[in-house]
């Protein structure tokens, strides 16, 4: 189970249930592959809903990485994410919210 005050979200990927979660390591992953400078202008994107699909799975992969899943950027692109991408984006938003919510 998904333990929110962790930072963690749940997402069924081909059938699975992962828990995802944003490392710092996961993090450091995330601003790595990104084409912005720096994590904060990803959060202004999804804050204005200015994100990109690819931004979306950067973020899940990140934090299914964070989580423990052993695959690549490579294996998201044809995988099954139940909910579809609109889950994909909830989950992504709500994986940036917990990792930078300031407990209390």
């Amino acid at each position: 189970m998904a333990n929110p005050f962790q930072g963690e979200v749940a997402l069924t990927l081909d059938g699975e249930r992962h828990v995802l979660k944003l490392t710092l390591g996961a993090l450091a992953e995330l601003e790595a592959g990104l084409q912005t400078d720096t994590l904060v202008e990803l959060v202004e994107r999804y804050e204005a809903g200015r994100f990109s699909s690819a931004d979306v799975l950067r973020v899940v992969v990140a934090g299914l990485r964070g989580g423990g899943w052993k695959g690549r950027y490579d294996d998201i692109l044809t995988a099954e994410i139940e909910g579809g991408p609109l889950e994909a984006a909830r989950v992504g938003a709500e994986l940036i919210t917990r990792a930078f919510m300031v407990p209390g």
